[in-house]
């Protein structure tokens, strides 16, 4: 099969990118798309040309490493796949295919198809872990979790930190993801020390490194190549509007209004 691809080629976030057009005449529809990638790479550097550069570790779907805009469709056009899952035969003869990176204030340009997605890391160390003192802690498996607390919980704790979500979301917040590690925790006995301490730690960061506000669109759920559901955002929210008055300072009584 025949692909056109517009890929965006930038050496760096400082100087000015655009696309380039490559032309491939035989596509094996059995290609993932990186594998196709791969060998527009191959070419390109037998031609002394510099080649695409885009993020990918795992291949299976798992790390969360590769991850791109697919005519404006973060991972593509498949529901609930990545980039490195999305098969050739997707498309059609003669496709057109405009790859863009993941577009964000949060998520600087390292080159091409690549960005530097180290916020979500910033997120995650700023409060997505439990205390457990060594030699003091009982064993998990010794720890009854509801059926219900447990598959909310393997369901939020699902998310890759892709960046699709930012990606998607028209004011690049990263509230899915942020709600994912915050429900992941918090529906497990051993999250709940640290769980009002948690989502405002998180939240406070996620605004820190320069991600937009959550306004409930939708797009990022869509995207997700995981099925992140938005219940999670529900969930944070709840959290914090719990922190915000447990955990403010009490007011001296005397402190009257005079």
């Amino acid at each position: 099969m025949r692909i056109i691809l517009h890929v965006w080629r930038q050496k760096d976030a400082q100087s000015p990118g655009q696309f380039a057009r490559y032309e491939r005449p035989e596509v094996n529809p059995d290609m993932s798309f990186l594998e196709m990638l791969d060998v527009l790479n191959e070419e390109l550097i037998l031609k002394n040309e510099p080649p695409v550069v885009f993020d990918h570790d795992c291949r299976e779907g798992i790390c969360g490493s590769c991850g791109f805009m697919i005519n404006g469709i973060a991972h593509g056009p498949d529901d609930g796949t990545t980039v490195c899952q999305l098969h050739m035969r997707k498309f059609k003869d003669g496709d057109e295919l405009f790859l863009e990176p993941w577009r964000a204030k949060a998520f600087p340009l390292i080159r091409d198809l690549m960005v530097d997605r180290a916020a979500l890391d910033r997120i995650i160390a700023s409060g997505g872990y439990i205390t457990a003192p060594t030699g003091t802690s009982v064993d998990g498996n010794a720890v009854p979790v509801p059926k219900a607390a447990q598959e909310r919980a393997m369901d939020a704790a699902a998310c890759i930190g892709c960046g699709a979500c930012v990606a998607a979301c028209p004011n690049a917040s990263a509230m899915l993801f942020t709600s994912a590690k915050v429900t992941h925790l918090g529906n497990l006995p051993q999250g709940q020390p640290e769980r009002l301490e948690r989502v405002e730690a998180m939240l406070k960061t996620h605004d820190q490194e320069g991600f937009g506000s959550c306004t409930l669109i939708g797009e990022c759920s869509a995207a997700c190549p995981k099925n992140i559901s938005m219940d999670s955002i529900a969930f944070l929210n709840k959290d914090f509007i719990k922190a915000s008055f447990t955990r403010r300072p009490i007011e001296s009584k005397d402190q009257g209004s005079g």
